[in-house]
């Protein structure tokens, strides 16, 4: 008979690997094609070790989430590792002046570790249902490079061919410094060629500079019914004033909360008719534990809530909630290689050719999130390591 898991050890790291034909956008330094360059990414993971030798792992976030650890790991040694409920309240708590970081990365190994404690999947100890989640391609921004993401043809050229791969639908993160005309070009020429065909998303990732421009971009959206307009303004999609007035004045429905943080942010915003679609990312709001409070508060507004990118934990949570439409597979390009992840063992993968013929994957089935590191590649690769105990 098993004991009660008590946290002896949690271990934070960072290891690197690379991506080629990728470099950073020079306004804000996000991925975008690079042909003929190797990215270096820096990616981060926690280890939860317990005295009764069951671990909890995960690997995602950023090296700025990892940096508030020191405000609640050394206070976590010793506690029962499956008491989620308490952790999240007390993280969230010794990290209010932090943004809440690194509360969603310990939460997702404390749920892996409860997985493999009760040798069952984590959408099994949410109550969920394996079943097949429809995807949508998700693109990288926009390029200047020959070949690339460089017009509005490029793009439906591209939606062109993640239709005939199976996707149902489609997002376009476009440009960051094109002019308004470009933008509303690249709708229309998505709009006219797949339209009707797949369900269209517009992410113009907080680019758009004025609420005049953000409206005109919506109202192209209106002209092709797309599914969602994501995220327009530069004020980092935060304003709930800015949005529930654009609201009054487009069709499209908006999908906003990527980048506010936890479940009473996201009910205000809600409270506030600033957004149609809910977004929630357990690296960003508290984990599993986090988002699934987000996800039951957005049903009973009678909402959906979408989670923002791929990743084990997200195909589990997807798998446990009821509102919610599609998983998003990306970002993805028509002239790069598979957005590889070379720390996991196994079938599981986040790439253009991940779907069935159904424009769906499945969720793993093993205990915890169900995907095995590879810690032999982590350990040849680490950057750093800090060990609290």
């Amino acid at each position: 008979m098993k004991g009660k898991p008590y946290i002896t050890q949690i271990e934070i790291f960072q290891f690197e690997y690379k991506l080629d034909d990728i470099g950073a956008e020079p306004t804000i330094g996000i991925p975008v094609y690079k042909p003929g360059n190797t990215h270096k990414v820096l990616a981060n993971g926690v280890l939860v070790e317990t005295n009764e030798g069951i671990t909890g792992e995960y690997i995602g976030g950023s090296s700025t989430e990892y940096s508030a650890f020191p405000q609640f790991a050394p206070s976590l040694i010793g506690r029962n590792a499956l008491h989620r409920e308490d952790v999240y309240n007390d993280t969230k708590q010794a990290t209010r002046q932090h943004a809440r970081m690194g509360t969603g990365a310990i939460d997702m190994a404390l749920w892996d570790l409860a997985g493999k404690f009760h040798d069952a999947p984590i959408y099994e100890l949410l109550g969920g249902t394996k079943r097949p989640l429809p995807c949508y391609a998700s693109t990288y921004v926009g390029d200047d490079e020959n070949g690339g993401l460089n017009s509005a043809e490029a793009y439906a050229d591209f939606a062109e061919q993640c239709l005939s791969i199976g996707y149902p639908a489609f997002k376009i993160h476009g440009w960051q410094n094109a002019p308004i005309e470009k933008q509303i070009e690249l709708v229309h020429a998505v709009g006219n060629r797949v339209g009707g065909k797949m369900d269209l998303m517009l992410d113009p990732f907080c680019a758009i500079q004025t609420f005049g421009d953000a409206l005109k971009l919506g109202r192209a959206c209106d002209e092709y019914q797309f599914f969602w307009y994501e995220d327009p303004f530069k004020d980092g999609g935060i304003s709930a004033h800015a949005h529930r007035k654009l609201r009054q004045l487009i069709r499209t429905p908006l999908l906003q909360l990527e980048h506010l943080r936890g479940l009473e942010s996201h009910v205000d915003f809600i409270e506030a008719e600033a957004t149609d679609f809910v977004r929630a990312d357990p690296d960003y709001d508290s984990g599993v534990t986090g988002t699934m409070k987000i996800a039951h508060a957005s049903e009973g507004f009678g909402l959906d809530v979408e989670l923002h990118g791929p990743g084990p934990v997200r195909r589990h949570l997807m798998s446990s909630i009821r509102n919610t439409n599609y998983y998003e597979m990306g970002l993805l390009h028509p002239k790069v290689g598979p957005f590889h992840q070379p720390y996991i063992i196994g079938d599981y993968q986040d790439e253009i050719d991940a779907i069935d013929e159904n424009g769906c994957v499945e969720t793993p089935d093993g205990p915890g999130m169900g995907v095995e590191y590879d810690w032999a590649y982590i350990n040849n690769h680490r950057t750093s390591t800090s060990i609290f105990n």
